[in-house]
């Protein structure tokens, strides 16, 4: 008898599905019927890094190859760099970048050529900035970044001219400077519409950048924005906690696939491993499956065809060498 009342009872817990209280009612489901999500996208491991582990490094693509290098090992700032052929999913090491080691500096690709600048050596923020051929494997130096010394600022590329904008000299930044490869020169464009901010990220889509996060104040920002080259105008877009999402945060990963932007990793109040994908389109986020290695920050993002790509990185004193690749499609769980 008292294994049947045992039976009835279990049966009883897992088939509750409404609860009545003072006229409220909420619903449930049993073991069986509780479903996951499925969200989009599937995470693989590839080769691993080469170079030391690392954070705050930086990133460029120019073809079918990622340039990755420079950044801070725990103990010293670094200055190698490494290409990523994703056809043989490998590492190849190149010439290390001719000024001083560093951390929190920024890469764009333009006109062929891969441009590194600014950053921190251990003591001075820097305004120096490189230029990387890939058809000789060369570095030269080309004219300082025009704005101030800084560092944690985002760099993007649009109409084959580079672009930089905020982080800090000290001070939280929002200018916006361009780069023409062409006639080596720095020039003022528009600052960015919306609060001061640094360790924002940026991606571009559809001949569009976007640029949002990061923090000012100690506050982390919402705000989001599109850059028009051609007018030379910022416009805002949806806020990034619109209908409670948490997109908003500091030291992410980004990354492009066609249509689409995405933001990884990061931290907003502790390390985070979600991702959420952007549709220019239509002003939407959605999100992704979440990011299958150890949640980070500072790592460095980048896309190859029709992946996306997130390697180094840190959490606490921990710094990462992996690399994953993010595929768009269907995934049967989180």
């Amino acid at each position: 008898m008292r294994s049947i009342i045992n039976m009835y009872y279990r049966y009883y817990l897992k088939g509750i599905c409404l609860i009545f209280f003072t006229g409220l009612v909420i619903g449930c489901t049993s073991d069986e019927e509780e479903t996951v999500p499925t969200y989009m996208g599937n995470w693989e491991r590839r080769s691993d890094f080469e170079g030391l582990k690392r954070s705050g490094a930086v990133v460029f693509t120019i073809g079918d190859f990622a340039y990755a290098g420079t950044g801070f090992d725990g103990s010293k700032r670094l200055k190698d760099f490494w290409q990523y052929d994703k056809a043989k999913n490998t590492w190849f090491r190149k010439a290390d970048l001719p000024g001083p080691p560093r951390n929190a500096a920024v890469a764009f690709a333009a006109n062929g050529k891969g441009y590194v600048g600014t950053g921190y050596d251990g003591e001075n923020r820097l305004r120096d900035f490189w230029e990387y051929d890939p058809a000789t494997n060369e570095w030269t130096s080309i004219p300082d970044f025009a704005g101030s010394a800084r560092m944690g600022a985002v760099a993007f590329s649009l109409q084959d001219k580079g672009y930089v904008s905020s982080g800090s000299d000290g001070n939280d930044l929002k200018d916006l400077w361009q780069y023409d490869p062409v006639t080596k020169t720095w020039n003022q464009k528009i600052s960015l519409g919306g609060a001061k901010r640094t360790n924002a990220f940026a991606f571009v889509v559809d001949g569009k950048a976007y640029l949002g996060g990061g923090r000012n104040n100690g506050i982390f920002e919402t705000d989001f924005w599109e850059y028009d080259a051609s007018a030379d105008e910022w416009i805002r877009k949806k806020d990034l906690d619109v209908a409670g999402y948490q997109i908003a945060r500091e030291y992410s990963a980004t990354f492009t696939i066609g249509p689409h932007g995405y933001v990884a990793t990061g931290s907003y109040g502790g390390l985070r491993s979600d991702i959420w994908e952007y549709s220019s389109g239509t002003d939407q986020w959605r999100q992704m499956r979440s990011f299958s290695g150890t949640s980070r920050e500072t790592a460095v993002g980048f896309g190859l065809g029709n992946r996306g790509y997130i390697t180094t990185g840190r959490n606490a004193s921990l710094r990462f060498d992996d690399l994953w690749e993010f595929e768009n499609k269907i995934s049967d769980n989180q």
